[in-house]
């Protein structure tokens, strides 16, 4: 099963980011073969974390809370909240396959908040742009809460307008970049 996990930073918590990332990074290692994508969002600065990304594949909610809380930031304080929600992959794919690659143009998160009926299930038609895309659902996989994704665009409207706003309680977008060990 498919998780999305959004781990939020807090205010304040650069310096303890900064001590923990090689913690933080081997803690991500043990679970390369399950990550779908992963990567820090920023502020509008570009600069600034705000947080971090994971989506990851395991066997149950358990085991991915087990995850999210688990993570030595969020142990240590650097996380305000987490958001984990069972996720389902439309594009069958993990960031690593994206066509655009790791690097190059703006990337970001696009995180839609449902309310009533599902919206964008299938996804826009045009997949060139998107690094991941799929829809949040409930523990059992049969309630829609929303829809995440991980794009390509050239600046935040045109990474908002990849949802229907008129769908969504609430529609976030933030600055986001492929995660993982700089080589």
């Amino acid at each position: 099963m498919e998780y999305f996990c959004y781990h939020r930073d807090r205010p304040g918590s650069l310096t303890l980011r900064d001590e923990l990332l090689e913690e933080h990074w081997s803690y991500m290692d043990r679970y390369a073969k399950e990550l779908i994508a992963r990567g820090p969002t920023f502020a509008d600065d570009g600069e600034t974390p705000t947080g971090s990304v994971h989506i990851v594949d395991l066997p149950d909610a358990a085991a991915a809370r087990a995850f999210a809380f688990d993570e030595p930031n969020y142990q240590a304080g650097v996380y305000r909240d987490v958001l984990v929600r069972r996720w389902r992959n439309l594009l069958g794919r993990t960031m690593w396959d994206f066509p655009g690659g790791p690097s190059g143009g703006n990337r970001y998160l696009v995180l839609g908040l449902g309310t009533g009926q599902a919206a964008d299930l299938a996804g826009p038609a045009d997949r060139d742009a998107l690094i991941a895309y799929g829809p949040l659902l409930s523990d059992d996989g049969t309630a829609w809460l929303g829809t995440a994704v991980l794009l390509q665009a050239p600046d935040p409207d045109t990474a908002r307008a990849v949802l229907i706003p008129e769908r969504y309680a609430d529609i976030e977008v933030h600055e986001w970049e492929f995660g993982g060990r700089r080589t």
